[in-house]
């Protein structure tokens, strides 16, 4: 994958937006026009969900453009993809779904380019490392929604009853760690959310935390490198094997790990940003670092976007960029991130979160972004090839499990999609 880096300084863009509030709103008829969006929930539970956020934003919006309504739908993560892949499916299309791909709908010719949709200073405003993972054939068509990266999370109450001084910064030190804290009991030592919510992300962060990828610098896959089947055979013998993850990988999903770390019942794993506000709720003191490494900390850690891209079925092009261009104003992005703990994905918004002392405890985050490394998003083949990691990565690590042989066959899986989408 290429590696996509950022300078925040560099791009001191700041957006001057401005909204038409003409007669752009209505309909080719001259009657009103509803926009229907489907969108993904980020909150950990109902009285959060984001459902609230986009009830006030399109409350705020229609007040301002009379035109236009915006009926917006919010599915889980576990189910949004597919439900506006069957909607695409029986040409139900929505105007705009907030997804976790985009290259697919952009190949069949069925997506918005961006500067179809936004006004120029709100395209130019995207963080440059963002817009380019947004892009297929060198146009973009993802539009980042929610960005972030990862830390190893601890519990420090735990980390002191288990004598623990230090956080880990080594593959070695976590073992160790993680066996003093089974040794005190604790359930989970190092919790590994290799279940089907988001092994994709667990599988990339133990890549890129051994020196691999999931594709190499010119784009090809990569997936079973010896770097990567070092990687996962080293957890099966020195994380699994000795019972330090407290269960069964393949069976933990990462909301659930996100929870025990809340309730207290896990030492270390991996996480973002929303999980300090989780664990802040349940009056967990944690700390974060950079990801360990073989022999110290990571090169890189993960860095995730999520997409938001507008479907051409409706012909709603004047409307949705109006909307769009609302949706990414800085009052709006701020707002969103900082309810859900996640980075903004705009340069004038990232400078705004640095700046304010509120957001110290994302400052770190942030500043990872500018190495970090993404899904090959950009690849028709890659909604297929995280399936295929989602089904198969789980029993890799097993106590049953063979890392080379399951790196392996999802290589196989992952060239032929390649070459089939060539």
């Amino acid at each position: 994958m290429q590696r996509r880096y950022l300078s925040l300084a560099a791009a001191g863009l700041t957006t001057a937006l401005t909204l038409s509030l003409s007669a752009c709103g209505s309909g080719a008829d001259g009657g009103d026009v509803t926009l229907k969006l489907i969108a993904a929930d980020y909150g950990d539970n109902a009285a959060n969900s984001s459902q609230h956020y986009w009830d006030k934003l399109t409350k705020e919006f229609e007040k301002k453009n009379p035109g236009i309504k915006v009926d917006v739908s919010v599915y889980s993560w576990k189910d949004v993809d597919k439900k506006v892949e069957d909607l695409v499916k029986s040409g139900k299309a929505p105007d705009m779904a907030q997804i976790g791909a985009y290259a697919d709908y952009a190949a069949a010719g069925k997506l918005y380019r961006a500067r179809d949709l936004l006004s120029i200073p709100v395209q130019a405003d995207f963080v440059p490392a963002l817009a380019e993972a947004g892009e297929y054939n060198r146009e973009q068509y993802g539009m980042p929604f929610g960005a972030s990266t990862r830390r190893l999370f601890y519990n420090k109450k735990l980390f002191a009853e288990a004598g623990i001084t230090d956080p880990p910064e080594t593959w070695a030190q976590v073992a160790a760690d993680a066996a003093k804290l089974k040794a005190k009991g604790v359930k989970m030592p190092y919790a590994l959310p290799f279940g089907p919510e988001e092994t994709q992300a667990e599988t990339l962060m133990w890549m890129l935390s051994g020196g691999g990828d999931y594709t190499d610098s010119i784009g090809k896959y990569t997936i079973d490198s010896k770097e990567n089947v070092k990687t996962f055979e080293w957890l099966k013998k020195d994380l699994v094997g000795p019972g330090l993850t407290g269960g069964d990988p393949a069976k933990l999903n990462r909301q659930d790990a996100f929870n025990a770390f809340a309730a207290g019942d896990v030492g270390m794993l991996n996480g973002h940003p929303t999980l300090m506000k989780q664990a802040e709720a349940k009056g967990i003191e944690y700390g974060t670092v950079e990801l360990p490494g073989p022999t110290g900390k990571a090169k890189s850690t993960m860095g995730v976007a999520d997409w938001m891209t507008a479907f051409k079925q409706n012909g709603h092009q004047k409307q949705i960029g109006t909307f769009l261009d609302f949706v990414y104003s800085e009052k709006n992005v701020m707002d969103f991130s900082g309810e859900y703990g996640l980075l903004p994905v705009t340069t004038s918004g990232s400078q705004a979160m640095l700046a304010d002392s509120k957001y110290a405890k994302l400052h770190s985050f942030l500043r990872q972004l500018g190495t970090a490394e993404f899904y090959p998003a950009d690849k028709t083949s890659w909604p297929l090839v995280s399936k295929t990691v989602k089904a198969k990565m789980g029993t890799a690590v097993g106590a049953n499990g063979n890392p080379a042989g399951v790196l392996s066959d999802i290589q196989n899986t992952a060239n032929e999609a390649d070459s089939a989408g060539q």
